[in-house]
């Protein structure tokens, strides 16, 4: 497949460009900024689909807006008639295209103008009207306020927000590229205009307040529950707006005699990670819980792991070491410890299901002993 990208220098045509590179079998052209309209018709040649995605959306001059979003879309629609060839064409049109306005009645023209060639010569046409668009390579100040809400918390700028409680429409920079992609497959076939699915609802105060809790995570070491939906794509776009001098950060480590102990990361509802270290024959542990358990895993080194029902007094040890991966789970009620049986450090990756309470602690001293 050989494509056209307009724009491809936008922020959604990055993206764009960047997932046909990884496909590999499509041979893209672009047409950017320092391209010239009258280079269109040669551009054109023997593509195979158009992504239109140039436009003006804040203009320095009002003509701007027709210019860049009006006639540049006549002036493809013309190159793509001369043509003689029905190159099915993908344009992003904006949710103002249904408004009254001076940005909506430009991109509300530029729909004309391809619906008309659409009517005229058969040539498939399929129209992106998208809200607030959001994603990594968005620009602050000027793509969308989730950009520049990213961009100023990162940097500790201030944000100015006029009505926290006003409600914004977001789309996710990757689910509107793998729409693009679907309807170039032929697998989306909706025509003339497409929707882009999931679409979230947030307010800019919300917004704002996810966005900072993102950034006091690194201090709190509580991280938000991005594996999913809207909050994923929020915390993947907050990232993307680290510096590179940010793009780390120190965590508490506590040393003793025995070894280091540090905290990694800890959740609201799925407890927190940690490792440890210790030196050669140092024992860890001897407590057990009546709530709270772990998983430990050995990377380094030779481990053995012992057990005791504090109440039936059953013993039970197991060896295991880094060669050999394998996860050890801690029963309530059983006492446990782990004593480093090799001859170097021991490392050990630790997970509780809950993020430790001083108050609270559920860990009570009660040595293991040796089996009898």
């Amino acid at each position: 497949m050989k494509v056209l990208i307009t724009g491809a220098n936008g922020f959604i045509g990055k993206n764009l460009v960047a997932h046909f590179a990884e496909r590999k079998c499509d041979e893209v052209v672009v047409f950017t900024r320092k391209n010239s309209v009258s280079e269109l018709p040669k551009l054109l040649g023997d593509v195979d689909f158009i992504f239109h995605l140039a436009g003006v959306n804040r203009p320095i001059e009002p003509t701007e807006l027709v210019s860049g979003n009006v006639s540049l879309t006549q002036a493809l629609c013309i190159g793509v008639a001369a043509s003689g060839r029905k190159i099915p064409i993908i344009y992003t049109s904006s949710t103002q295209a249904g408004q009254d306005n001076a940005y909506g009645n430009s991109k509300r023209g530029a729909e004309e103008a391809l619906l008309a060639l659409s009517k005229e010569y058969g040539v498939p046409v399929h129209i992106f009207r998208l809200p607030n668009v959001f994603g990594k390579w968005s620009r602050p100040n000027y793509n969308s306020a989730v950009a520049t809400f990213c961009h100023n918390i990162v940097r500790d700028l201030p944000i100015h927000i006029n009505d926290p409680s006003a409600i914004i429409t977001l789309t996710y920079i990757d689910d509107i590229v793998e729409s693009f992609i679907k309807v170039m497959e032929g697998v989306i076939t909706d025509s003339p205009y497409v929707e882009v699915h999931p679409k979230y609802e947030s307010t800019v105060g919300q917004l704002a307040d996810q966005i900072q809790a993102f950034k006091d995570s690194r201090a709190t070491l509580i991280t938000e529950p991005v594996g999913t939906g809207l909050i994923r794509a929020l915390y993947s776009t907050y990232v993307s707006f680290l510096p590179p001098d940010n793009f780390s950060y120190q965590v508490p480590q506590y040393g003793d005699s025995r070894g280091v102990f540090v905290e990694m990361l800890k959740t609201k509802d799925a407890g927190q990670f940690s490792y440890f270290t210790a030196h050669p024959g140092i024992t860890r542990g001897g407590h057990y819980h009546h709530s709270k358990t772990e998983k430990f895993l050995v990377i380094k080194g030779d481990a053995c792991f012992r057990f005791r029902d504090i109440q039936s007094g059953v013993f039970h040890e197991l060896h295991t070491s880094g060669e050999n991966p394998q996860i050890v789970e801690t029963i309530p009620g059983w006492s446990h410890d782990i004593t480093n049986t090799g001859n170097s450090e021991m490392i050990v990756m630790l997970w509780a299901n809950e993020v430790f309470d001083r108050e609270r602690p559920d860990t009570f001293a009660c040595p293991v002993g040796v089996a009898t």
